[in-house]
């Protein structure tokens, strides 16, 4: 009985401090990986190593960049280099891809921003987002793209779907994220 109730109270302390250990533990990696980067490729020199310099020059170097590139004086230079990248064997598949994926989320064309739901067979529906709605390209003139994140997973399926099958979900895409990310784990707050 005593053995049962502190067993209970652990699982009840794990179940609190494991996702905020991990959470803080993934973020901090990520900060000293980067602090560790920066610091060894712009201050290897130094003899002396400052916690933090790395990481701030990062953040400084990378919204500088965007300064630089939002500017016309610049255009030219980054649309050359960028035409570069995208005509380079090999290299141009691999950057389309992380330069799409990256304007996916930041940019001003975000692509998961339409949640919604739809029906793969009687009584079975998926959550997805769509991401193309215009599909003739592949002569597919009733079909929409919908992205349908794997759950505890950085990866997902690809699904055209006829038009019909689909209901849009009026929820914050975010929330629809999070709650197909984690399995139906996580909740969807309320707008109101």
């Amino acid at each position: 009985m005593i053995l049962k109730k502190l067993l209970n109270f652990f699982f009840r302390g794990l179940l609190f401090i494991f996702p905020v250990f991990a959470t803080f533990a993934i973020v901090l990696l990520l900060i000293d990986w980067a602090n560790d980067l920066f610091n060894r490729l712009l201050f290897n020199w130094l003899s002396v190593q400052i916690p933090g310099l790395g990481i701030l020059t990062a953040i400084t170097l990378i919204t500088l960049l965007g300064f630089l590139v939002s500017r016309a004086f610049s255009r030219p230079l980054f649309s050359l280099m960028e035409r570069l990248m995208a005509r380079t064997p090999l290299i141009k598949i691999l950057y389309n891809a992380l330069r799409d994926l990256t304007a996916a989320f930041v940019s001003d064309k975000k692509k998961f921003n339409k949640p919604v739901l739809f029906t793969l067979a009687e009584g079975l529906d998926r959550i997805g987002f769509i991401t193309e709605e215009d599909l003739s390209i592949l002569s597919l003139e009733n079909r929409v793209a919908v992205y349908c994140p794997h759950s505890y997973n950085f990866s997902g399926n690809l699904f055209l779907v006829s038009r019909d099958r689909i209901r849009p979900l009026v929820l914050p895409p975010a929330d629809v994220m999070k709650f197909a990310v984690t399995a139906g784990v996580a909740h969807i707050e309320s707008e109101e």
